[in-house]
C-alpha cells in the first residue's frame, strides 16, 4: 500500500506506450488504442495529484528521537540563543541545546526554571515566572 503513487506512475506509462503503440501499429486500432490511451493519461494525472502520506513513526523511533545538535547562530545584539524540546507523551522529557557550544543536554520532566549550560558554564535563562505562566 505504501507504494500507490509509483504504481500509478508505472501503470499510465504502461498504458500511454501500449495505447499509442496500438494506435501507430494499425489505424484501425484506434476504438482500442485511444481509450488505453487516455485512461493513462489520466492515471498519469491522478499520480502526480497523489499525495504521499508520511510514514508514521514507531514507538522505538519516537522513544529514540534526539534533536539536532550543532552550534547556533548568535541571537539578536550578541546573546546567545537556544532551543528547548519537550516530549507531549510520557515519559516528559527536556532537551537543551546550548547555542554557544552546541551541548545537548536532557532534563527529566517539563521546562527547569533556570539552565546553566554543564559545558560552557552559560546561564542561558533564569525565567521563574514563565513556568507559572505555563501551569496555568
Amino acid at each position: 500500500m505504501g507504494n500507490i503513487r509509483n504504481n500509478l506512475f508505472i501503470t499510465s506509462w504502461l498504458c500511454l506506450i501500449l495505447g499509442s503503440g496500438l494506435i501507430f501499429a494499425s489505424p484501425s486500432y484506434i476504438a482500442i488504442g485511444a481509450p488505453i490511451g487516455l485512461a493513462g493519461a489520466v492515471t498519469f494525472l491522478l499520480a502526480f495529484a497523489r499525495v504521499e502520506e508520511p510514514k508514521p513513526m514507531s514507538e522505538k523511533e519516537i522513544r529514540d528521537w534526539t534533536p539536532e545538535v550543532g552550534e547556533l547562530p548568535d541571537g539578536a545584539e550578541g546573546s546567545i540563543m537556544y532551543r528547548i524540546d519537550t516530549t507531549i507523551d510520557d515519559p516528559i522529557r527536556t532537551s537543551v541545546l546550548c547555542g554557544k557550544c552546541g551541548e545537548l543536554t536532557w532534563c527529566e520532566g517539563r521546562r527547569p526554571q533556570t539552565f546553566i549550560c554543564p559545558k560552557c558554564h552559560t546561564m542561558l535563562w533564569d525565567h521563574p515566572e514563565d513556568s507559572d505562566d505555563e501551569e496555568e
